[in-house]
């Protein structure tokens, strides 16, 4: 049976990346879950394998947003990444290897001038498999997906976009919280039995959270079931964002990312997220004070070239915004870090508040850029 004889559903955008249920060509994976407790500890595992290293680990990763955030952009960019090798996200190395991205929500036309924009003239990797559809996990999507991993020895990541696509119906009697999980479950054996990353793209809820898990859409039986959970935010109409991480093999962290519409790219920024939400000149006093704890107003602006009194009269704000912390000799510091010989860190005091005809008033703060022009159909992250 040739890719064109399939069903409609089974039909692939590239490559020959899932035979139907029913394909006698392709045996269906046979899963071992139970060893005896000598055959076990006999065994001998390999180091955790990183599609993205410290950002996407082998295991059931779910990656969650807002509709038109970017999801599709960033999980696209990087299954591209992996399979050609370089780098992901502009900034990480990765080790090649096959790749399987289900872009369920696409057409082959829009996936394909997605993937133009992408790559910028750069050949198409040949170990990217892409599919348009593919059956529900229970209804035979998982099998027909284990049978491309058992053809694709080495496959370093699947990627589901989106999960709703392929979770199937919930059986009845199960509580929401149990259908979540179970749903979960297929996915998730499929990462484990061929060691490879397997990436869920999902919404998050329209209510906002403080705990970026909370804000996943469903029920916790999803970010309970994932191995690794991340959430990418981003402001409505700016270009900067974070994407949060956290699991089981991977250190929670933030890190601050940047979508550039006309490449279609998301990269990484420099230093943590919280620098990019500060005025220009906060931003240069936290990286130097980062390196440089403990430095007076003048060390600050001979290092960064910023004017002496445009930092003197910073620094106080910052630290009456919670941004820094001064000792009894006006010091700064982050806050968190200890001042030279436990000294206690003192309040800055307060300066008398400037008249309205006084232009500095607004000195060392950003002023916010415009709203920039909604971007056309084309360019719009989703």
């Amino acid at each position: 049976m040739n890719s064109n004889d399939r069903p409609a559903h089974l039909r692939l955008v590239s490559g020959d990346a899932v035979h139907a249920p029913g394909d006698q060509a392709a045996p269906a994976a046979a899963f071992r879950t139970s060893w005896t407790a000598d055959e076990l500890m006999a065994m001998t595992f390999p180091d955790t394998r990183w599609a993205v290293p410290g950002v996407i680990a082998e295991g059931l990763n779910l990656l969650a947003g807002p509709p038109k955030v970017g999801k599709s952009w960033l999980s696209l960019g990087t299954a591209i990444a992996v399979a050609g090798g370089g780098k992901a996200l502009e900034a990480i190395e990765v080790e090649r290897g096959p790749v399987l991205y289900l872009a369920l929500e696409d057409t082959p036309r829009r996936l394909q001038s997605r993937m133009r924009k992408i790559l910028d003239n750069k050949p198409a990797p040949k170990d990217l498999t892409l599919a348009t559809s593919c059956p529900m996990l229970p209804q035979g999507g998982e099998e027909a997906i284990a049978r491309w991993l058992e053809r694709n020895v080495g496959a370093r990541m699947v990627v589901i976009d989106v999960f709703a696509k392929v979770r199937g119906t919930t059986a009845p009697g199960l509580s929401a919280y149990d259908a979540d999980y179970t749903a979960m479950g297929r996915a998730k054996r499929l990462a484990d039995t061929f060691g490879v990353a397997v990436v869920l793209v999902h919404h998050i809820r329209k209510m906002g959270s403080d705990d970026f898990l909370e804000q996943v859409s469903g029920t916790n039986g999803l970010a309970g079931a994932a191995d690794a959970t991340l959430v990418l935010k981003r402001a409505r109409g700016t270009a900067d964002g974070v994407l949060h991480v956290t699991g089981r093999d991977v250190e929670e962290a933030e890190y601050a990312m940047a979508f550039q519409p006309a490449a279609g790219i998301w990269h990484l920024l420099d230093g943590p997220p919280e620098d990019h939400h500060l005025s220009d000149t906060r931003a240069a006093i936290v990286r130097h004070i980062r390196t440089n704890p403990n430095s007076t107003p003048k060390a600050i602006a001979d290092a960064t070239g910023l004017a002496y009194d445009n930092v003197r009269k910073t620094c106080p704000r910052m630290v009456n915004d919670g941004q820094l912390c001064v000792d009894a000799a006006g010091r700064y510091r982050l806050p968190g870090t200890e001042s030279p010989g436990g000294v206690p860190a003192v309040p800055a005091v307060p300066e008398p508040l400037l008249a309205s005809t006084n232009t500095t008033a607004s000195e060392g703060h950003h002023t916010p850029p415009g709203v920039s022009a909604v971007p056309g159909e084309e360019n719009r992250p989703s």
